[in-house]
C-alpha cells in the first residue's frame, strides 16, 4: 500500500519554558524609519531584493532580539541587522570565488573605515563602511576588536557554505554544526550586546563566558534552521540545513528529525541555564558586567525566536497563527518564494 505523501508538519517550541520574556525595545518606532532610509539611499538592492528586505522587517528583528538597547546601540544593532542582508543577497547566488571577493571587501572595509571605498567597488563596501564608522563611536575598543574577528571568520565561513551550495553537498551533522556556528554569525550578531560593557579579554575568553556565547549561538542557529526548512527545502536549498542533515545522516523521515532537533534544542537551552547560574566571580564591577551580558543574550535568544513568527519571512502573513498551533503545510518547490538568510528520549547529543 502507497502512504500519502507528508503535507504538514509541526514545529516544536523548545522555548516554552524560557523565563525571559518576549520585549520590544521602546525606541523601535524612531529607529526603524532611520535604519531603513539609510540602507535605502545606497540603492544597492534591486525591486526584488528591496520587496524582501521590507517584508523581512530586519529593523523588528533589532529591536526584539535587544529589547534593552539605548537608542544608539539600537540604531548600530538594526544597521547591522541590514548589513547580514545585504551580504546574503550579494553572496547567495555565487560560487566560492564569488562569496570570497565578495568576503574580502567587507572585511577591509572593517579593517579600514577611514579610507575611501574603491571606485566601482560593489557598494557592499560603502555600506559596511558607514554601518562601522557609527558603530565605532558607541564602542568600547574591546568590543570592536571582538566583533571584527568575529565578522571576518563569519564572512570568510561563508565562502564553505557557497561552495556546498554549488556542489549539492550534504555535512554530517557534527561538520554542520561546526560551519553553521560561524555562518548563520550568530558571534558578530553579540556585539550590540557587549559595545557599552567593555568587558576585559581575559573574562570573555574564560571557558564559562565561551560556553554561554556557545550555547545562545548554537539556539540561534537551531530555531534559523527549524523555521527556514520549509522555504529551504521547496527552493531547493534544504542541504544547508540541520533538518535535512538530521534525516540524511540517522536516515529519519521529516518528523523523527524535528523530535531530535527540539529535544538537542531544549538541551542547549538548559545548560545555558544552568551554566548561568555557576558563572565565576570577577569582582564587583566586572560582575555586574557580565550579569549585564548574559541578561542581554537570554533576551538576544527569546527575541530571534518571537521575530520568526511576527515577520514574513518565513511564513509570509500566517506567522502569528503558526506561532500560535504551530502546524506549517509543507510547500512543494513550486511556491518556494523567498531565499532565507535559522532523537530517541535519553539520547546523549555529543556535539
Amino acid at each position: 500500500m502507497v502512504m500519502p505523501a507528508q503535507t504538514k508538519f509541526r514545529l516544536p517550541d523548545p522555548l516554552a519554558q524560557w523565563r525571559w520574556p518576549r520585549a520590544l525595545n521602546p525606541h523601535y518606532e524612531e529607529v526603524k524609519p532611520e535604519s531603513e532610509a539609510w540602507l535605502h539611499g545606497f540603492e544597492t538592492l534591486d525591486v526584488k531584493s528591496q520587496r524582501s528586505f521590507d517584508r523581512c522587517n530586519f529593523a523588528l528583528l533589532g529591536c526584539l532580539a535587544y529589547p534593552l538597547a539605548d537608542k544608539d546601540r539600537l540604531r548600530v544593532a538594526c544597521d547591522l541587522m541590514a548589513l547580514f542582508y545585504v551580504f546574503d543577497e550579494f553572496t547567495d547566488n555565487v560560487d566560492g570565488k564569488g562569496t570570497r571577493e565578495y568576503a574580502e571587501i567587507v572585511v577591509n572595509a572593517l579593517r579600514n573605515p577611514h579610507h575611501d571605498r574603491p571606485l566601482g567597488e560593489a557598494k557592499l563596501g560603502e555600506v559596511t563602511r558607514q554601518f562601522w564608522l557609527r558603530a565605532m563611536q558607541k564602542s568600547c575598543a574591546s568590543a570592536q576588536e571582538r566583533f571584527i574577528a568575529s565578522f571576518a571568520e563569519y564572512a570568510y565561513a561563508v565562502i564553505d557554505e557557497a561552495s556546498d551550495r554549488a556542489k549539492g553537498s550534504v555535512r554530517t551533522i557534527k561538520e554542520y554544526l561546526r560551519l553553521t556556528r560561524l555562518t548563520a554569525g550568530p558571534y558578530p550578531c553579540f556585539f550590540p550586546i557587549e559595545m557599552d560593557l567593555d568587558i576585559p579579554d581575559e573574562v570573555m575568553t574564560h571557558p564559562s563566558m565561551q560556553m554561554m556565547r556557545s550555547l545562545a549561538a548554537e539556539s540561534l542557529v537551531l530555531g534559523n534552521d527549524l523555521y527556514s526548512y520549509n522555504i529551504e527545502q521547496a527552493a531547493g536549498h534544504g542541504g544547508h540545513n540541520i533538518i535535512t542533515v538530521v534525516m540524511n545522516e540517522n536516515g529519519v523521515n521529516l518528523d523523527a528529525a524535528l523530535d531530535w532537533v527540539s529535544e538537542y534544542h531544549e538541551q542547549v537551552l538548559s545548560q545555558f541555564q544552568a551554566q548561568y547560574r555557576i558563572l565565576p566571580s570577577w569582582g564587583p564591577t566586572i560582575d555586574l558586567k557580565v550579569s549585564a551580558y548574559v541578561e542581554r543574550l537570554a533576551y538576544f535568544i527569546r527575541g530571534i525566536d518571537c521575530w520568526a513568527f511576527e515577520t514574513e519571512r518565513y511564513f509570509g502573513k500566517k506567522g502569528r497563527e503558526i506561532q500560535k498551533d504551530r502546524i506549517v503545510n509543507l510547500l512543494p518547490r513550486a511556491e518556494a518564494v523567498v531565499t532565507p538568510m535559522m532523537v530517541p528520549i535519553g539520547r546523549e547529543f555529543d556535539i
